[in-house]
């Protein structure tokens, strides 16, 4: 199991300076749903404050997770599949065909993981050109190893999200720092870049698809 410090440090990526989030603000249709997103990643989170290219800030706050309930997706116990899961549970896929049905189904059979007890989810981000390869798997276009092999060499990071109203009561705000578009911007779409790069990955024989998953009724415990 990863290690959680107690006093964690994360950053908030934004156009606005926030001392205060509030729970129950942002997009309902997000990776874990309707939550507070962050990152461990200063730099990170300075990529994401210039999403549309205008100049942003990077909030700065100290996380006390002594008394949080935290899930924790890295944990040696869940699977990537176990992310995709809930990631199609929350985000809107393209679905093509019957089979993409079917596998959606089959994941929320055999991967589904109960979010509602956590104050805190630990696990990575579906950023553009991520969230295309995760989709692809779905209607059976890459296999799991290609996947989740993307997902590693793609550095996309981890994200810390606040989701209960005592994650937020733990959260204290310290410090904004001022983002340059100008350099964070460029880094972010050099981030969707290298991602693409990462679809040229090739498959090579007997990896496994979703259908050989769903056919061999397939769970990896490690």
């Amino acid at each position: 199991m990863n290690c959680i410090a107690i006093n964690m440090k994360i950053y908030h990526g934004s156009q606005y300076i926030i001392e205060k989030p509030e729970i129950g603000k942002g997009k309902v249709y997000n990776d874990y749903g309707l939550g507070f997103y962050c990152t461990q990643s200063l730099e990170l989170a300075k990529e994401w404050s210039c999403d549309n290219g205008l100049d942003g800030f990077a909030n700065c706050y100290n996380l006390n997770t002594e008394n949080l309930k935290i899930l924790n997706l890295n944990d040696k116990k869940y699977t990537i599949l176990s992310w995709l899961t809930l990631l199609i549970k929350n985000r809107t896929f393209r679905i093509t065909n019957e089979l993409a049905k079917s596998a959606k189904q089959f994941l929320f059979e055999h991967y589904n993981v109960d979010i509602s007890s956590y104050d805190v989810i630990i696990g990575y981000r579906a950023d553009d050109s991520y969230f295309a390869f995760a989709e692809d798997f779905l209607n059976n276009s890459i296999s799991l190893p290609r996947l989740e092999k993307a997902m590693r060499l793609g550095k996309l990071g981890e994200q810390v999200v606040l989701k209960s109203q005592k994650a937020f009561e733990e959260l204290e705000f310290f410090d904004s720092l001022k983002a340059d578009s100008t350099k964070y911007f460029t880094l972010k779409i050099k981030r969707n870049e290298d991602a693409r790069e990462m679809g040229n990955i090739k498959n090579t024989l007997n990896e496994q698809y979703i259908l050989d998953i769903m056919r061999q009724g397939v769970k990896d415990e490690n």
